[in-house]
């Protein structure tokens, strides 16, 4: 009797994350945060080395993060993407394309205050040197798995959501990161979910709280002594309760809600501490954050 051989067990795909995007917007502190986070980083790899550094013997399994930009030797958009197209098509591979980005005003201001050259600006202007480099790498963009604006992230939030949407524990639930915002100042671009409190009585326009925040225990009960504030509160996270576990099973990792109002100081505030506290005790990993909270 010939007993059947047992199959071998199966390998999955290497994760591969590429981070590109506009010079100056935050791609190393990306692959910093990466590296911590348990991959294997390379940046600046010449783009002829890829596919062997992808299927060299012994194949690595660790988790890859390659930083491509106008720098990289051999640098050509068309390159780029026909190196995507092979990973993608690699099944041993998990390929991500990850486009780092920022309003051009804050990059010339970056680059105004570290002195710093930009590699497309030696012969001309820094703000034509900028738009250079977004004509000539936009076709990344939009093939992009994830756009990371940086214009208003600061490091802790961007490690954060890196966490939520590249976490290598298979067991990790989806993150959320719940932040407030002034909408005289734009809404957040990476926002998936959008809640305006601008309805709820105004602390501003009460000289005592105007130069309190959210975060004190004064504007806090100015905002819930508005007669709308606990059905307004109760609607949103009903509706949550609905949303997240269905975001889930569709796989979504990282969900992020902006709560906003006028300022982004004092409702928006204190609705995204309250919102936190309800979905870290419903078991929710969550992250909070106030984007204006300073201006």
């Amino acid at each position: 009797m010939v007993l059947p051989q047992p199959s071998p067990p199966t390998v999955p795909p290497r994760r591969v994350v590429v981070v590109t995007g506009m010079s100056g917007a935050g791609r190393s502190s990306v692959l910093r945060a990466l590296e911590d986070m348990g991959y294997e980083t390379i940046d600046n790899l010449p783009l002829h080395l890829v596919d062997a550094l992808i299927t060299g013997a012994p194949r690595p399994t660790r988790p890859l993060a390659l930083g491509i930009d106008s720098r990289t030797r051999g640098f050509d958009v068309a390159t780029v993407l026909a190196a995507l197209d092979r990973l993608e098509a690699n099944p041993a591979c998990d390929t991500r394309l990850v486009f780092v980005d920022c309003d051009d005003d804050v990059l010339v201001q970056r680059y105004t205050e570290t002195r710093r050259r930009h590699p497309l600006a030696v012969d001309r202007p820094l703000p034509d040197g900028i738009a250079l480099e977004r004509r000539l790498i936009g076709p990344l963009q939009t093939r992009a798995f994830r756009r990371l604006d940086t214009t208003h992230t600061v490091p802790g939030r961007l490690k954060a959501l890196l966490e939520g949407e590249f976490s290598l524990d298979p067991q990790a639930d989806m993150a959320v990161f719940v932040t407030s915002f002034g909408f005289r100042h734009g809404l957040p671009r990476e926002a998936d979910l959008v809640f305006d409190v601008r309805f709820l009585d105004n602390p501003h326009y009460d000289p005592a709280l105007r130069r309190l925040s959210g975060l004190d225990a004064a504007v806090g009960a100015h905002v819930e002594a508005d007669p709308d504030w606990p059905a307004f509160f109760d609607h949103m996270t009903s509706l949550l309760g609905l949303l997240l576990p269905r975001y889930s099973r569709e796989g979504k990792s990282y969900l992020t809600i902006a709560i906003g109002c006028t300022g982004g100081r004092h409702r928006s505030v204190y609705t995204v501490e309250c919102l936190a506290a309800w979905l870290m005790k419903i078991g929710i990993r969550v992250h909070a954050g106030h984007r204006d909270l300073d201006r």
